[in-house]
């Protein structure tokens, strides 16, 4: 299983930061999840600046970045942020209008889409969506905060899906440890996205190292 660093931050500064710091010992190719919250859809506010991306696709160029757009009307915002450097944006089902429209949008960039879902909506909303999409993502936390407790509920959503959509890419996304990046593993997702277990740990890189062999 793929483990992935997740950034959550209110300022660019912040965010340099915190690339700055994973650049050490992320590998050429690696993924970074870049959290997008715009006080709506969540109560919190994070940095929200495509045209900053382009910045750091500049002085990080053999990095892909994952945006995860926790905001109301998505569809509005997918194509901007592909055009500054995402590789893959992941979108909430509880918001998408057309989600045909954002899949369209990530073929003509040539990226990847990624449909997620909130801890209170059923797991069984996506299958309308498993035929037009590869990729899902199951939210663990409440959307928009770092550092909240893995919810177990998310691990019968992810044996879900792995059933209806056995060739999928399942990743979850919140609360993730050793313990529970082992736990997703076993339920079936392939990647694992994590921020505060990461960057509050006072060895950011042996913590990255530890969730990778709990993955392994």
């Amino acid at each position: 299983m793929q483990i992935i660093p997740a950034i959550n931050c209110s300022d660019f500064e912040t965010l340099s930061r915190q690339l700055e710091k994973i650049s050490w010992f992320l590998p050429k190719g690696g993924w970074v999840h870049i959290d997008i919250v715009d006080g709506m859809f969540s109560k919190n506010i994070t940095w929200n600046n495509p045209a900053g991306l382009l910045d750091l696709k500049f002085s990080y160029p053999d990095f892909n970045f994952e945006i995860h757009l926790m905001v109301e009307s998505p569809d509005e915002f997918v194509e901007i942020w592909f055009m500054n450097g995402a590789s893959r944006v992941i979108v909430h089902l509880e918001a998408v209008s057309n989600p045909d429209y954002i899949l369209d949008i990530a073929s003509r960039y040539n990226g990847e889409v990624t449909l997620s879902i909130i801890p209170s909506t059923p797991a069984d909303l996506l299958l309308p969506q498993v035929g037009s999409f590869s990729s899902f993502q199951v939210l663990a936390v409440e959307p928009g905060f770092a550092g909240q407790e893995f919810s177990l509920e998310s691990l019968e959503k992810i044996k879900f899906l792995r059933n209806v959509a056995p060739s999928a890419k399942i990743e979850v996304d919140g609360g993730i440890n050793p313990e529970t990046a082992r736990l997703a593993k076993i339920a079936g997702a392939d990647t694992a996205v994590s921020a505060s277990y990461i960057f509050n740990n006072i060895n950011p890189q042996k913590a990255y190292e530890e969730l990778n062999g709990a993955a392994a």
